[in-house]
């Protein structure tokens, strides 16, 4: 279906929505509307826009969404607009390497593809020239993409791989079997990913056409932005997108609709694996209906992972680890999904039975207010938060770009603000049917009880709701940061609360007052942590599982209804609390953490819950190809003895340990390791230094462990180099790892030199010479790369590489890795090479400290380590400073085959057959 507005409907939009224009605009380029800080312009080719400048960031965003995906494709064409994701990226005549121009630039980019829409977007360190380069490379790959026969050979091979590391996964096998059967005609129900025999057997000529047909500038929406100049940024859309003509051809309307459902149905999937799970679709309206902000507060209420209906009868009821739903949003009539995984020991027949009289049961257990207001404080504060991020405005307006219009991302705000608990007890009668249900097999009844209110909503429907509509005043900016080490440091105050407790602030005046905030405790030392096993990181994960004041429940209602995103992780030696908040709720906020990590309940039951959930995930992991070779390497090369507290236990160990944990052992560990006099906070956003310094000495000043904490150093074992492979049978999708150790932390010499050597060989965007290898030229698979970390403080660094692929592949893999390995030994990298890796980890590192999010925990990181931004500039100016010879030297001295152990993991019988 095509998007671009009728000319009626955009000459009312334009007469009743233009309040703010420029003085002059380019030719050809006409203002539509702005709401809450977001503009959008229309090109004289169709070309949509929308600006939203934010001052307060350091990067930029470019997000450009073609109006086609998935339900566009014709019969034999399933997987199609994915498959053409992937070729974009293959070149232009004038960008033809695009993955080495993109981390070249430290940009964090991405394509995606989904039922309505395709993306394609680049985050980059807000530079004019980026911002060139960014606009240059989108308005060049629209129309001028090579679209080639020799890399649709070797790319389908990446997507099948990619297929097939999906088929791995039960629970997104189960959803597009959930799909499959819901849709009789419609293409949602076609994944995707599409069908086998479509991806290889697809026609070039299809795809070229299918190119030709949809990526033009009248069936697009460009979305820029971060820290850009409107009036100067439209001016350069025109200048690179403002002479591709508008097309003649004419996109025809899609017109196919789903039937009403007339019974419920059933799919039985019968595969290997370690979990039983049961799903249930629901159809549903449109997006933009006006009673789909019901159905999300319906979602929420039955499928919320914390606090849902299904949670509450299932999994506290022992019939099921986990459960949850959500709600396809999409612009014809979607769905709701729900789940539940169930061990697979448990009789499923009764989780059955419970999932499906939880969801059907609303007549005689009727939507409560309470439950009405928590879902929507729930939904609304993650719409607000995301406000303060203009990269994740940026990819959310795709999604409703896809839906018909990118307002409706506010006025579908305004429609949950509104919802009543009568809008969500009609939703649940009208959807929650069984004739509307797809959960078993299709059986006629007496009297049927259909959703036959749904209809599909047309471009008009959608612009006659949005008539007038101008939205709410933006959001408040923040102030145009300056993220440079000097200026981070200079900013930067430091400070101890009464028990030597290190603390860092960083103020800064944020977009819509948000402030994040991380506070690491160090616990116990080598002796006292011998034979601890998983106690730790239960007794981490039980912190935010009720208090003595608050129910799990009650707790996150009220972090919720604070607009505070908390969490809590720990492992053996160390707890870490992570807060997101705004500043006018930051000291509420802080009151309850001091609840969460002074006075835990241990509830018995959320122990059970949460024992028999780590127990599940797992079993699951017996059969993963990726989880056994990385836990495998790395219980051979850290040999520690079982009483070690950083021993790496077996999945079976693992499990055993788990299932012996008590009450009374959690209650014990908190009350002797737990306590801040070695604890690490940073604080960066918008918040009153003074009172946050007197609560933070109130709530951790006079809180100390009684067992001392002492770190536990790490060195290098000396082990043999292994080979082995792992049999996972029936899996579809197959692993391959190697790693090795090294004696140098990140103060040795050939440190910086060794970080280069990897982004080259492994790191960047399917640039490294893995990557390009084993996906860009074999197209074995679909994920390969490297990764090297070094100790701050320990003479203790690992480099390993990893890929997935087909288990016939994984022979090919091998040999491809140690091809491109010898190739690097024996020849280096090139000059060209260094140059273009490190000026991109130069430019990512920029979007790093422009990030509060990752900022905070740098600064919290160099409290630890005693160091500040200086040390991380100084690194820079090393790695300014390297020569060609010093990366190869250094990568010849510390790396040898020899050295490097290899595990592959996958289906055997797939190997042997090939």
């Amino acid at each position: 279906m095509t998007l671009k507005l009728k000319t009626a409907a955009l000459a009312l939009v334009l007469i009743s929505s233009v309040t703010v224009a420029f003085a002059k605009l380019p030719k050809g380029v006409e203002k539509v509307t702005t709401v809450e800080g977001i503009s959008e312009y229309r090109l004289d080719n169709g070309l949509q826009v929308l600006l939203f400048p934010d001052q307060t960031q350091e990067s930029i965003t470019v997000n450009i969404t073609y109006h086609v995906g998935s339900k566009h494709e014709n019969y034999g064409e399933t997987g199609m607009a994915h498959l053409l994701e992937h070729l974009v990226f293959k070149g232009t005549p004038n960008h033809k390497d695009i993955p080495q121009e993109l981390s070249e630039r430290g940009a964090e980019p991405n394509g995606t593809t989904w039922l309505d829409r395709t993306n394609y977007y680049e985050t980059f360190a807000a530079t004019e020239d980026n911002l060139n380069w960014a606009l240059d490379l989108e308005a060049d790959r629209m129309i001028n993409s090579f679209i080639a026969k020799k890399d649709l050979d070797s790319e389908m091979t990446v997507v099948r791989n990619e297929l097939e590391n999906g088929e791995n996964s039960p629970v997104r096998v189960l959803m597009q079997r959930l799909m499959a059967v819901g849709y009789d005609w419609h293409n949602y129900g076609k994944s995707t990913i599409g069908a086998r025999s479509d991806l290889e057997n697809v026609d070039i000529t299809n795809l070229q056409g299918f190119y030709k047909k949809y990526y033009q500038p009248d069936n697009a929406t460009l979305i820029i932005a971060g820290k850009i100049d409107e009036e100067a940024t439209i001016k350069k859309v025109d200048k690179y997108f403002g002479d591709i003509k508008k097309p003649k051809r004419q996109l025809p309307e899609l017109y196919t609709e789903e039937p009403i459902q007339d019974g419920e149905r059933k799919v039985t999937i019968r595969r290997t694996g370690d979990v039983q799970v049961v799903g249930g679709l629901f159809k549903t309206p449109a997006g933009p209906h006006e009673d789909f902000a019901a159905v999300q507060v319906l979602s929420q209420i039955m499928g919320d992972s914390q606090t849902g209906r299904l949670r509450k009868e299932l999994v506290e009821n022992d019939l099921a680890a986990s459960a949850g739903g959500f709600a396809f949003q999409l612009a014809e009539p979607g769905a709701l999904l729900f789940m539940a995984q169930v061990a697979k020991d448990k009789d499923l027949a009764k989780t059955e039975e419970a999932f499906v009289n939880v969801l059907e049961g609303v007549a005689e257990n009727p939507i409560t207010e309470e439950e009405v207001e928590r879902a929507k404080i729930k939904l609304l504060k993650g719409i607000e938060l995301s406000f303060n991020n203009t990269q994740s405005v940026a990819l959310q307006l795709t999604e409703w770009v896809g839906m018909g219009d990118w307002r409706l991302l506010f006025l579908n705000r305004d429609r949950l603000e509104a919802v009543t608990v009568e809008d969500v007890q009609k939703a649940a009668e009208e959807y929650l049917v069984n004739d509307n249900r797809t959960l078993a097999l299709f059986i006629p009844e007496e009297k049927p009880d259909r959703a036959d209110s749904i209809a599909r909503l047309n471009k008009e429907d959608v612009q006659k709701m949005l008539e007038g509509y101008t939205g709410r005043e933006a959001v408040a900016q923040g102030e145009d940061f300056d993220a440079s080490y000097a200026n981070i440091d200079a900013r930067s105050e430091r400070t101890t609360l009464s028990n030597d407790a290190k603390v860092v602030y960083l103020p800064k005046k944020t977009r819509g007052g948000s402030v994040v905030m991380t506070v690491k405790l160090d616990i116990g030392n080598l002796q006292d942590l011998r034979n601890v096993g998983v106690v730790p990181s239960l007794t981490s994960s039980m912190l935010m599982r009720g208090t003595d004041k608050h129910t799990r429940e009650e707790l996150q209602a009220e972090f919720d209804r604070l607009k505070a995103n908390v969490s809590v992780s720990g492992g053996t030696t160390s707890t870490s609390v992570r807060i997101q908040t705004v500043k006018e709720n930051l000291p509420k906020v802080l009151s309850l953490v001091e609840e969460v990590l002074k006075k835990p309940s241990f509830d018995a039951k959320e122990l059970e819950i949460l024992k028999k959930q780590q127990v599940v995930a797992l079993e699951q992991q017996k059969q993963q190809p990726q989880s056994q070779v990385f836990r495998q390497l790395s219980q051979h090369l850290n040999p520690y003895d079982p009483s070690h507290p950083l021993y790496s236990m077996s999945i079976d160990e693992q499990i055993e340990a788990i299932k012996a944990v008590d009450v009374d052992s959690l209650k014990s560990f908190h009350s002797n390791f737990m306590g801040a006099s070695d604890a690490d906070i940073a604080v960066v956003g918008d918040f009153d230094q003074i009172s946050l310094q007197q609560q933070l000495d109130d709530i951790l000043g006079d809180w100390n462990a009684d067992v001392d904490y002492q770190r536990i150093k790490q060195s290098v074992a000396d082990v043999e180099a292994i080979n082995k492979f792992i049999d996972t049978p029936d899996k579809a999708g197959a692993a391959f790892a190697a790693m090795t150790k090294i004696a140098l932390s990140d103060q040795h010499p050939d440190y910086p030199a060794l970080e280069m050597a990897n982004e080259i060989f492994g790191g960047g965007f399917l640039n490294s010479r893995l990557a390009t290898r084993l996906r860009q030229k074999d197209g074995l698979s679909y994920g390969a790369g490297s990764f090297f970390r070094a100790s701050s403080e320990d003479e203790n660094a690992l480099f390993g590489a990893y890929a997935i692929s087909a288990p016939e592949n994984l022979p090919r893999v091998e040999l491809g890795f140690k091809e491109e390995l010898e190739r690097v030994l024996k020849d280096g990298f090139t000059q060209e090479e260094l140059d273009k890796a490190r000026d991109g980890v130069l430019q990512n590192n920029r979007i790093d400290r422009s990030k509060d999010s990752r900022l905070v925990s740098t600064l919290a990181g160099n409290l630890d380590l005693d160091r500040t931004m200086e040390w991380s500039k100084e690194y820079e100016e090393k790695l300014k400073a390297l020569t060609l010879k010093d990366v190869n030297e250094a990568f010849r001295r510390h790396i040898k085959m020899d050295n490097i152990s290899i595990i592959k993991a996958g289906d055997k019988a797939k190997l042997d057959a090939e």
